[in-house]
């Protein structure tokens, strides 16, 4: 389970905060330099452990990265390592992906203490190197801390991310079984006629997210003035994703708490923008990924069954006598020849529920 604390460094922690964050960013780079020559020269990559070993004698040499705690060295290495391994593996698959490339000062925002280095005593954070940092949103943790993250937000607030090992409460048994469609309309349709409304945070913030980025688009590239327009576009950004996060961990929550059995479309939501480019904004405005991504682990946790099933056809098909009618997009009812009519939605949640049923039948 990870916990998340706000933190309130001093200007000069801050600065050590943004030191370490340049450090880590230059390390990063030279990393992926001395990989890419090894490479391009001798076609050949070294192992996590080898890398972590590099790190050491590096750092042994090096005034610069002494200021740095030596696990957040090799944790850099271990992200270079991460992103050679998928591009090797996209390549195998077939695939075309970009090459790992260097990183920007400014868009290189966070270091992780991958074990050691990190305690919290009497609301405050210890970070190795860096000191004590006070911090709110502190709560009683469960289980014992492992790997601490420090992210730098683009509004310039510092954020704690800790993760901790812990054998979780399964809740208490439910022989309850729901089936969820999600839509942009409506966010999610459940199969016993619950209709779950779209918030559209983002709809919401669009005029005030387009006057700020026309005042962020005129003023001048490298200016003190354009920082501080980028801040307050970032500003609205950060508002919709943490209205966005606090929707879907409530919903998440409360349908894990009363459902046994939870079925869900297997969507892919990028070739949903490919196919259907006139709503690409409103499909960009419902977080269906954060809620299904939140029912994975808490489903997990509670001891709780989650089945994704196939969405072809879930639409059109009748729950009732199983007649496939084709829809068009502006169809909102269902109404089927067998007299049974009820809105679009809730028919292929019942057909989501019934695909998701039969799959853990035939598993069993």
């Amino acid at each position: 389970m990870t916990y998340k604390f706000r933190l309130y460094p001093t200007k000069v922690q801050e600065q050590q905060l943004l030191r370490t964050l340049e450090t880590c960013c230059n390390f990063y780079n030279h990393i992926l330099e001395q990989w890419k020559f090894l490479w391009e020269r001798e076609r050949k990559s070294l192992s996590r452990f080898k890398w972590s070993n590099y790190a050491t004698k590096v750092r042994q040499q090096n005034e610069e990265l002494q200021q740095v705690y030596s696990q957040v060295l090799q944790n850099v290495c271990d992200r270079v390592v991460v992103s050679f391994d998928g591009f090797f593996r996209r390549v195998k698959a077939g695939q075309t992906p970009g090459y790992p490339r260097f990183q920007n000062v400014n868009r290189y925002n966070s270091f992780t203490y991958p074990q050691t280095g990190h305690e919290i005593k009497s609301s405050k954070l210890f970070l190795g190197k860096i000191g004590s940092i006070k911090l709110r949103g502190i709560r009683e943790m469960k289980g014992k801390p492992k790997t601490c993250a420090i992210r730098r937000s683009p509004t310039g607030k510092w954020y704690a991310s800790i993760m901790c090992e812990f054998e979780p409460q399964q809740l208490p048994h439910s022989d309850k079984s729901v089936g969820i469609d999600v839509g942009i309309r409506t966010f999610a349709a459940l199969n016993d006629g619950t209709l779950i409304e779209n918030p559209r945070y983002l709809k919401h913030k669009r005029k005030e997210l387009f006057r700020v980025q026309r005042r962020l688009s005129k003023a001048k590239k490298g200016s003190l003035d354009r920082e501080k327009k980028k801040r307050v576009v970032s500003k609205v950004y950060e508002i919709v994703a943490n209205q966005r996060n606090d929707f879907t961990h409530k919903l998440s929550r409360a349908l894990v708490n009363e459902y046994g059995t939870i079925c869900v479309e297997d969507i892919n939501k990028q070739k949903m923008f490919s196919d259907i480019k006139p709503f690409n904004f409103a499909l960009d405005d419902v977080p269906w990924g954060q809620l299904f991504d939140k029912l994975v682990y808490k489903a997990e946790w509670a001891g709780r069954k989650l089945v994704k099933v196939n969405p072809a056809y879930t639409s059109q098909d009748c729950s009732a006598c199983g007649r496939r009618e084709k829809k068009a997009l502006d169809d909102r009812m269902h109404v089927c020849p067998c007299g049974l009519v009820l809105d679009r939605d809730v028919n292929a949640a019942r057909n989501i529920l019934r695909l998701g049923l039969q799959s853990l039948s035939s598993v069993d």
